[in-house]
């Protein structure tokens, strides 16, 4: 007796190997790992890899549409007959026709971007903005104290005055680029696959120029070096950028300039050291003028001739002190920062007989049971150290 020709309902989950329970992401990867197994380009000598790919393909189809995989579940392939196609056309219908139903297409976008499938990004064929260009400046610290204008010379793309940026030769204009047909893009069939991508000739714009400018040779844009003035205010400090609108690279297509960003660079001082606003600076001062104490003049950032600054008697190595309002000023505001001067005590060098026997006649009247009310830190310290040494034995 001849049987009636059936076809047996396949299920979907088994065929991707995933349980029914699965997240979107599971099926997506169980759909990536089976869809690279069995694609016909990897399986020349399989003549089954092509039916296998097909079915996994149909499976994945479904589950990845939430509408599809509801309705797979409660009727079984059953809901995607006589018409019923819920969130678009089933395993079979046209969208499978046209390619495996878009399923190795979603893949590929994932892993490749816009070079798959035909969903990619569009082709900028209106006007485009210019870049932006960077250009470090190195300044001083006196001219960083008191802001200054300098003048930079930069290289950069301008709009060619003679097309006004088209490209083209006055009186003519672009057209249609015959390769893509405007389009700036181009299909291309590899197999199961469509693979688009920009198109060759005309770079994506859709358009080319039959009679490019003798002055710019069709680019719209001159080579130049541009000589600008930049006014730095007093403040600055490394990392700052100061913006100058317009002035980058020439946009294409009639599409304004980009921006010049001036990145600033305060060189190290000799003298002084920055911490924000504040200043630092260290002054050698003689041994007597430390034990006696007097007037030091010690330099400042805002004058040539320094200010004048007393030293107590008695004054130590590392000892600050400091004067107020002498720092920088803050970018943008009123406020002034500080001076901290710190001293350090220079010890006489290269002494005269005469001189080394004064000293000892000092060190002789400054020893025995005065030294701790002369030298309390020195005198001290060795009975500081008995103390620890005699902590660590215990």
């Amino acid at each position: 007796m001849r049987q009636t020709g059936c076809i047996m309902a396949r299920n979907f989950y088994e065929t991707l190997g995933v349980d029914k329970k699965a997240s979107a992401d599971e099926i997506k990867k169980a759909y990536r790992k089976l869809a690279m197994k069995w694609h016909p380009d990897q399986n020349k000598d399989n003549p089954e890899a092509e039916a296998k790919f097909k079915e996994i393909s149909e499976a994945y189809d479904v589950l990845k549409d939430e509408q599809k995989r509801a309705a797979y579940d409660r009727f079984g392939e059953a809901a995607f007959q006589g018409g019923f196609r819920p969130g678009g056309a089933g395993p079979g219908g046209a969208d499978f026709a046209a390619g495996f139903g878009g399923a190795f297409t979603d893949i590929f976008e994932d892993m490749f971007g816009d070079i798959m499938g035909g969903r990619g990004r569009q082709a900028r064929t209106g006007p485009m903005r210019g870049s932006d260009i960077q250009y470090t400046m190195e300044i001083s610290l006196e001219n960083a104290y008191k802001g200054t204008e300098a003048d930079i010379k930069i290289p950069v793309n301008e709009t060619c005055g003679k097309c006004g940026g088209t490209g083209a030769m006055p009186g003519t204009g672009e057209e249609a680029c015959p390769t893509c047909a405007g389009q700036g893009r181009m299909r291309m069939q590899q197999g199961f696959f469509t693979i688009e991508k920009t198109c060759p000739t005309c770079g994506g714009a859709g358009k080319v120029v039959r009679d490019p400018c003798n002055v710019c040779g069709g680019a719209g844009h001159v080579r130049k070096e541009k000589t600008l003035r930049v006014k730095i205010p007093a403040g600055v400090e490394t990392g700052r950028r100061i913006r100058l609108a317009g002035e980058g690279e020439a946009g294409a297509r009639g599409g304004p300039n980009g921006d010049l960003y001036v990145m600033l660079a305060v060189r190290p001082h000799k003298y002084f050291r920055r911490d924000g606003a504040n200043l630092h600076c260290r002054v050698p001062v003689t041994m007597t003028m430390a034990a006696l104490g007097g007037e030091i003049e010690v330099p400042t950032i805002g004058s040539k001739g320094g200010t004048k600054m007393k030293i107590p008697a008695g004054t130590q190595t590392g000892q600050q002190f400091r004067l107020k309002g002498k720092g920088m000023p803050v970018l943008r505001s009123e406020a002034v920062g500080d001076m901290f001067i710190e001293v350090a005590v220079e010890i006489p060098v290269n002494l005269t007989g005469k001189q080394k026997d004064l000293l000892k006649q000092l060190d002789e009247t400054m020893g025995g049971k005065s030294a701790s009310k002369h030298s309390p830190e020195s005198s001290g310290f060795m009975g500081k150290m008995k103390d620890l040494w005699s902590d660590l034995t215990e």
